[in-house]
């Protein structure tokens, strides 16, 4: 039976939102390995907070764009290290760090991280996901949903807003309007707008969770009613 290929894009403030988290790491491994015999899982891992203090104190020396994208892109190949490292002989023997090119392989898990300065690794996981023949995309993040917010309105925490509605489903044109159209080193977005262009055309669906309540992946997962929003 040939293996449903899922990518997985995970947020670095998941894997080390200050020191590694060990315990996610562990549960994350337990979930997925339950689905081996089902699926192939490509992990694109970010760079999340860590990524993002770095990015902001350079920013203070003067640092182009660019030099902020590259410190962001180490950090997520140091995340994207301990996660393959977490699958042991179950994941393939590299970190992938382009896209573009296709990877075979029978492991179980491939690992990747970000690749070049302007590119998100939201955008290698859409890229990874066209070259790979994938359909669905898991976006790992720390909401239980996306949320519409009022007109010019921006809050980490949407959920703090009365009048933020939570979407349980939504249209790619839609979501296009919530994230914008511009990419930013270290933008904090649910989703990154120039990867939520390509995902569209495409007519991937990508699930966003929250993957501090790892039950909601491991629901979906098992084709059970779940929390998250499906964008499509």
């Amino acid at each position: 039976m040939k293996k449903e290929t899922i990518i997985i894009s995970l947020g670095g403030s998941l894997v080390a939102p200050g020191e590694i988290d060990l315990g996610f790491l562990k549960s994350f491994k337990q979930i997925l390995q339950k689905r081996f015999g089902q699926n192939k899982f490509f992990i694109i891992v970010g760079g999340g907070k860590v990524a993002r203090m770095y990015q902001k104190a350079i920013l203070e020396f003067g640092a182009k764009s660019s030099d902020r994208d590259w410190i962001g892109i180490n950090v997520t190949r140091l995340n994207a290290e301990v996660v393959r490292q977490l699958f042991g002989d179950r994941s393939y023997s590299k970190i992938i760090t382009d896209p573009t090119k296709k990877v075979k392989t029978s492991k179980d898990v491939v690992v990747g991280a970000g690749w070049k300065p302007g590119w998100s690794t939201d955008y290698d996981a859409v890229l990874i996901a066209k070259n790979h023949g994938a359909k669905t995309i898991i976006n790992l993040t720390n909401i239980d949903y996306v949320y519409d917010l009022p007109a010019g309105r921006q809050v980490k925490i949407p959920s703090n807003f009365e009048n933020a509605t939570p979407l349980k489903e939504v249209s790619w044109d839609h979501f296009q309007k919530i994230v914008g159209d511009k990419w930013s080193p270290g933008a904090n977005k649910p989703f990154d707008p120039i990867a939520t262009k390509l995902a569209a055309k495409l007519k991937l669906k990508v699930i966003m969770l929250n993957g501090k309540k790892l039950e909601y992946l491991e629901d979906f997962l098992n084709n059970k009613p779940f929390i998250g929003t499906t964008i499509k």
